[in-house]
């Protein structure tokens, strides 16, 4: 279990560098994106109010800490993902913006702010995701557990989705959160097994397949979802063949993505997959049993994630009609 420390007791500088294991990298090229993958930037009375409740409350956001394309867009509707267990990740990811290093103690009051947060902002749905924290004996499971526990209590008819960690080397860590209940229980796989070297160095294709299967071994009631980013050089037939993993492992629902480049010293982007490309592959996962698949260049783990919710809900029902 973790311990849990009140920050404004034990507060840690943040490191100089974001991402001070990229640091002597050589910078990799930038392709010029093509005019589908180009957005807003985010200027909405919604926006700037999402922002001050996130600022307020001392809260964090895979929104901002990844950079995500789609912040206008969520913000405006008052769609922020909530990234717990501090800002400061233990892996290094080739692809992540996230910043790496020895990261802050849990903050034991972060639970609560995020369930006024989430009663504030008047969420049917929520969506939860943390930093890998190997650091901690359990990964940040228990942690996780008290944040689902915190929003049911304020806002009990609000649905919870968890984007997790792998929780590797972590025994008992993926049963607490599984026992947790949460709504859809998301884990990316990110990429396909051949990249992982690269792209993922510090997780297991096949842990982070069976972390899911797992959820529906314990809890059949469980949606589950996983992720994969295109343009790394992966091949089509690669991505094919996740999808097969993916629904041996029965996973309910796959989001497919074009990878961005945070920064010079991240993974370069291969290429920009064109959007007939995206909806082919859509096409394809449906064929193969997924029951919802978002599949479009901007498409990110917690993209429309309330109305996606819905629609797993409605297939499901018309699966067992």
């Amino acid at each position: 279990m973790a311990t849990l420390i009140d920050t404004a007791q034990n507060i840690r500088p943040k490191p100089a560098l974001r991402h001070p294991e990229k640091a002597n990298r050589p910078d990799t090229e930038v392709l010029r994106k093509p005019s589908w993958i180009r957005v807003k930037a985010p200027t909405s009375k919604g926006y700037a109010e999402t922002r001050k409740i996130v600022k307020d409350k001392g809260l964090v956001t895979v929104c901002e800490e990844a950079g995500c394309p789609n912040i206008g867009e969520c913000w405006e509707k008052s769609h922020a993902t909530f990234m717990i267990l501090g800002e400061i990740c233990t892996r290094a990811c080739a692809f992540c913006n996230v910043a790496t290093g020895l990261p802050q103690s849990v903050d034991a009051y972060e639970p609560k702010k995020i369930a006024e947060a989430v009663e504030e902002m008047g969420l049917k749905h929520v969506v939860i995701t943390s930093v890998d924290r190997d650091d901690l004996s359990d990964g940040g499971a228990q942690h996780f557990v008290d944040v689902i526990e915190a929003i049911r209590a304020r806002s009990p008819k609000t649905t919870i989705e968890i984007l997790t960690p792998d929780f590797l080397r972590k025994e008992g860590a993926a049963e607490t959160v599984i026992d947790a209940r949460p709504d859809v229980f998301n884990h990316n796989l990110e990429t396909v097994p051949r990249l992982y070297l690269s792209i993922r160095p510090g997780a297991r294709y096949f842990h982070s397949l069976r972390l899911l299967e797992r959820v529906k071994e314990r809890d059949p009631s469980q949606f589950t979802k996983s992720g994969l980013m295109v343009g790394l050089g992966e091949t089509k037939e690669e991505v094919m063949q996740v999808m097969d993993d993916m629904r041996s492992a029965g996973i309910d629902f796959l989001t497919i993505g074009q990878y961005l480049q945070p920064t010079r010293k991240h993974a370069a982007v291969k290429r920009f997959v064109t959007p007939e490309e995206f909806k082919a592959y859509e096409t394809i996962a449906r064929a193969k049993g997924f029951l919802v698949v978002s599949s479009s260049p901007l498409t990110r783990s917690s993209y429309h994630a309330d109305s996606d919710f819905a629609k797993l809900q409605a297939a499901r029902r018309a699966q067992h009609a």
